[in-house]
């Protein structure tokens, strides 16, 4: 984010808190728009950050055993509210070519795709499709599971409620028991 765009965000929120009868220059939250900009630069530095590349590969004797990094942690932002989701990411996937993926590179590519407004649906969707565009896999299998703060303050108010998706690719797609270890190991 810069400079110009800080701006226009502090603005917008200034706007924002005049709308909803809120004094923007009281004490409490004279700057506060300038702390949502910071913060809106943090939580959405996806949009602006150069594409994820960091999946360093590494030889391995695996040729056709299931990998699973699962419990990463996440926080993102839906898009049709403004109001943050978070959650666990579970990702597996089946390496290809005798390569491995360096295992903090999984919950690096959460937090990188994690950083934009999305939908939880979507979001499953895009760290599967980036792992089978840049990592040699004959699989993979992703599950998040979040609680969204659109759904526990306002609307229905449905706290504690939980929200699981999933997606599959390749062998995990086609391979009924390769699903099925997949979806026992994350309720392990």
């Amino acid at each position: 984010m810069n400079d110009e765009q800080q701006v226009m965000i502090e603005q917008a929120v200034k706007q924002i808190l005049t709308a909803i009868g809120e004094d923007p220059e009281r004490v409490g939250v004279k700057d506060t728009p300038t702390r949502v900009a910071k913060m809106y630069k943090e939580v959405f530095s996806s949009l602006t950050a150069p594409e994820f590349n960091d999946y360093a590969l590494f030889d391995s004797l695996n040729e056709d055993d299931m990998v699973l990094v699962k419990d990463i942690q996440f926080y993102s932002m839906c898009e049709h509210h403004l109001l943050p989701f978070y959650g666990k990411a579970h990702i597996a996937y089946v390496p290809d070519e005798n390569k491995v993926l360096g295992l903090s590179k999984l919950p690096r590519l959460v937090e990188y795709c994690a950083k934009r407004p999305s939908v939880q649906e979507d979001l499953t969707i895009m760290i599967a499709n980036k792992l089978v565009e840049h990592v040699p896999v004959k699989g993979v299998a992703v599950s998040i599971e979040a609680e969204h703060m659109c759904m526990t303050m306002r609307g229905v108010k449905s706290p504690n409620s939980v929200t699981k998706t999933f997606h599959y690719q390749g062998v995990f797609k086609n391979d009924h028991d390769r699903k099925d270890d997949f979806l026992r190991a994350i309720e392990a």
